[in-house]
């Protein structure tokens, strides 16, 4: 590709935020950038981005706090976050133009990458969409498969409750539990989304959280033996409802608290005495403590998927100017499973 000066559509952090947040807390910016190959010596790469994943947890980047496991956004310049590029000019020597790659970039139309630790070389395959690899084979995806696996200890015939389920990581999580022979029941927030989860997930059974008064009712209904697993994305009363269903040595994946992450100063948890009383473990985890895992993750996720035996649905937006407000959908529960921008076609 010959050098030339384009047009680099980007959408920019305006400052720090204490609430749910805002479009207006985003501003989308034209600049120009050349495209050509990055300094010798550099081991950078220029990327055209090709779709970009909104996630929860990019949130927390939205505060000026420095003690998370990664840093905060910095105002005035663009967000980053998961995607899917194509190499346009590499100074890397494992990156040649033409090579498709996921991971950190920016929320722009092109991307000098520089910390190129974490990227991953994508092998196309006909049955499998692109833009699966920011969701269920990339980081959502692992998310489900590592906590599961890992941080619950599943065994055949137990009882497993997600929230969330009809997101990005749960629902990959109930089809990776029925797949190893559990009964699973998952929480979502509309009637759409749990007519989904019974009808194309194959979730046992489903449940609209805005529509029970209380709780700890709907999980004893749906639970009457108690929870083995409960795969937690959201927090909150959940959590706490939860705690009260669980059964004894049962398991509690602490994998996102999206219903708190908004809140200035988050609920607090009352019926933590039961981790004590039924032997409750209780772990927060990261999907990088576990990248040891990730060929064998990505060969079992990709042949069920082309075996027919999991479905993966996306919420596509189209154009890098849908971004914010897709974004901020999140957090209203406006996304039906997994979020993601296109930002150029293939």
């Amino acid at each position: 590709m010959s050098e030339e000066v384009v047009q680099n559509k980007k959408v920019t952090f305006k400052g720090y935020i204490d609430d749910v947040p805002k479009e207006t807390d985003m501003e989308l910016k034209l600049s120009n950038i050349e495209l050509k190959p990055p300094p010798q010596g550099s081991a950078a790469i220029l990327v055209k981005n090709l779709y970009l994943s909104c996630d929860p947890y990019m949130r927390g980047r939205m505060r000026d706090f420095h003690g998370s496991y990664i840093p905060p956004f910095v105002p005035g310049q663009a967000l980053e976050g998961f995607g899917v590029s194509k190499v346009i000019h590499s100074d890397h020597l494992d990156y040649k133009p033409g090579d498709l790659i996921t991971g950190f970039t920016g929320w722009e139309e092109y991307s000098l990458i520089q910390r190129t630790q974490q990227l991953r070389k994508i092998q196309p395959d006909d049955r499998i969409p692109l833009s699966f690899h920011v969701g269920l084979l990339g980081m959502p995806g692992f998310t489900a498969y590592a906590g599961f696996f890992e941080v619950c200890s599943p065994t055949k015939g137990e009882y497993v409750f997600v929230s969330a389920a009809s997101g990005a990581v749960g629902q990959l999580v109930g089809q990776l539990a029925k797949l190893h022979g559990c009964y699973v029941v998952g929480s979502a927030g509309s009637k759409e989304k749990v007519d989904l989860l019974k009808n194309k997930l194959g979730f046992d059974e489903a449940f609209n959280y805005k529509e029970e008064l209380d709780l700890n009712a709907a999980l004893q209904r749906y639970f009457p033996q108690g929870i083995d697993i409960y795969f937690d994305n959201v927090g909150g009363d959940m959590l706490d409802a939860a705690l009260l269903n669980m059964r004894i040595h049962g398991r509690i994946a602490v994998c996102g608290m999206v219903s708190q992450q908004s809140l200035s100063k988050p609920k607090g948890i009352y019926n933590l005495f039961n981790l004590i009383s039924r032997r409750i473990r209780m772990q927060g985890f990261l999907q990088s403590d576990y990248l040891h895992l990730y060929p064998r993750f990505l060969e079992d996720v990709s042949n069920y998927y082309k075996q027919g035996k999991i479905v993966y649905i996306e919420d596509m937006n189209e154009g890098l100017e849908s971004a914010p407000s897709a974004f901020v959908g999140l957090f209203h529960g406006k996304n039906v499973g997994k979020q993601v921008i296109r930002v150029a076609h293939e």
